[in-house]
């Protein structure tokens, strides 16, 4: 799910050329449906069309349009500070687990990419977590130390070709980046040309499972098979509850062109404010960064304002050509979740809360998916079980979340009384606000014309958000979006926004 289309659209989506695919039409017998074409539901049919499954991937908008097509597209193992966090919350057999599977997934996408010949710009580069302040430094040594057990050959250096001095950092060396969409075109094409189905603007409805299988509803038609996985970054069926487990962090993004080099490594920030920086072609570098809840801040423009005044200061910049934001779900335990979607049936399976490191973790998933539809052993399924329950790892994050998410549903409803009245936006300008009596979320476009649609979430009724970077409407709850139309720019809705007169 996602567009191509965002007001801030990304590096890699705004070079939108290749293959499309049809929309489904009509009623379809598979043996798998992988709902959501971003990097982990691509990766998975991919593999599963090697071992003879007749596999349909569907999704809400063009392939890789989603989180995947709007991230920084780093491809490493190295995830900020996480290694010491999951061994003390988790113990070291799953933190080895979470480290290994996202080691493999960085092979597995330069094997995929040679394999199939995709040209997607893929490059080799070390990876660094630094800190520019000496108080960290035990930090980074903590973290090297855990990675190194847990089977990461990382080192601690204080060298780098950052145009700025750092104290200390872990390098992984060997790790990739690359063009994530030209990536997973390539995936799709694979898939196709291997049998398996590729259906763009195709949106999954509901999902049921009988006798004859498991359904999944798109409209008008029908398609059944024996096993579905939901791969569309927060599951859309409230079963399993995911919602509750998992919460929406947006991030922001943007490419300098440098009147020089950039940067040889990629690399970001132990401390806060996160800085993200990896190259790219034509002496270009992406900054990332400002990470904060989805829908919790109402001056997003001032993120992208940070960043730029950063890359700025740092680089020798000649032109800034794209600014994006994007969002992943974070786990109140801090390990994915995938697998089975509830304890009782294996017939509909799911990978979610990646943790803004997508490229690794979902194809990740994907191996540890297609092992699990195929019949065979995976040794990262139990530290990765999407049913699991880690009450001393996560209760109390879960609580935290979950009450935040209460404090929301009640106080935007007693903010929204006090709500100004519609004639008071002015143009580019979109708010909650007061129109014949009724509390409607409105957005007034440079042309000063209206665009009016109700003010509720289509998912479980949480009061939307504006969002003036974007111009869309954020659901500070659970993370859907949608457009000052009212449609859906990514769920877990997935109903539009009724529209108001």
């Amino acid at each position: 799910m996602g567009t191509l289309h965002e007001h801030n659209p990304s590096l890699w989506a705004s070079d939108a050329g290749g293959e499309t695919y049809p929309s489904l039409e009509g009623d379809r017998r598979c043996d798998v449906v992988v709902v959501g074409a971003g990097i982990a539901g691509l990766t998975l049919a991919r593999l599963l069309v090697d071992a003879g499954t007749d596999v349909v991937v569907i999704d809400a908008g063009p392939v890789c349009a989603g989180a995947t097509g709007y991230t920084t597209a780093k491809v490493t193992a190295l995830h900020r500070l996480v290694y010491r966090e999951l061994v003390d919350r988790h113990g070291e057999e799953r933190a080895r687990a979470y480290a290994e599977a996202n080691q493999a997934a960085v092979e597995q996408v330069a094997a995929i990419a040679a394999g199939d010949g995709i040209d997607c710009d893929l490059a080799r580069a070390p990876a660094l977590t630094y800190t520019q302040r000496n108080e960290h430094v035990a930090d980074i040594e903590a973290e090297a130390a855990a990675a190194q057990r847990l089977g990461l050959p990382v080192e601690v250096t204080t060298d780098s070709t950052l145009p700025y001095p750092i104290e200390a950092a872990v390098r992984l060396a060997g790790q990739l980046h690359f063009h994530p969409r030209r990536y997973c075109l390539g995936l799709a094409g694979a898939i196709a040309a291997r049998g398996g189905a590729v259906h763009e603007q195709t949106r999954a409805r509901d999902v049921t499972t009988g006798s004859s299988g498991v359904a999944v509803s798109i409209g008008d038609a029908t398609i059944t098979a024996d096993r579905v996985v939901l791969a569309s970054h927060l599951p859309f069926l409230d079963r399993g509850g995911f919602f509750a487990r998992a919460h929406p962090q947006r991030s922001y993004a943007l490419a300098a062109r440098l009147r020089g080099p950039a940067p040889a490594e990629m690399v970001i920030s132990a401390e806060e404010p996160t800085r993200s920086v990896r190259p790219a072609p034509g002496d270009r570098v992406i900054v990332g960064g400002e990470g904060h809840k989805t829908g919790h801040d109402p001056d997003t423009p001032r993120r992208y304002a940070a960043l730029e005044a950063w890359t700025q200061a740092v680089f020798d910049v000649e032109t800034i050509d794209y600014g994006w934001s994007t969002q992943d779900y974070e786990t109140v335990d801090g390990m994915p979740y995938v697998g089975r979607l509830t304890r009782r049936d294996d017939r509909v399976l799911v990978a979610t809360g990646f943790r803004k490191w997508g490229m690794t973790n979902g194809t990740a998933a994907a191996h540890l998916l297609a092992d699990t539809l195929l019949g065979r052993d995976n040794p990262w399924a139990d530290a990765f079980d999407a049913t699991r329950l880690a009450p001393r790892a996560s209760i109390a994050e879960l609580v935290r979340a979950n009450a935040d998410v209460a404090r929301r549903f009640v106080g935007d409803r007693v903010a929204t009384l006090r709500a100004r009245p519609a004639a008071a936006l002015r143009a580019g300008e979109g708010g909650v606000v007061r129109h014949d009596g009724t509390n409607i979320a409105a957005f007034r476009d440079d042309a000063r014309t209206l665009h009016a649609v109700s003010a509720t979430c289509t998912h479980l009724g949480c009061r939307v958000t504006f969002n003036p970077a974007e111009r869309s409407w954020d659901c500070p709850c659970h993370g859907s979006r949608f457009d000052v139309e009212g449609r859906v720019l990514e769920g877990p809705a997935v109903r539009d926004l009724t529209p108001e007169s």
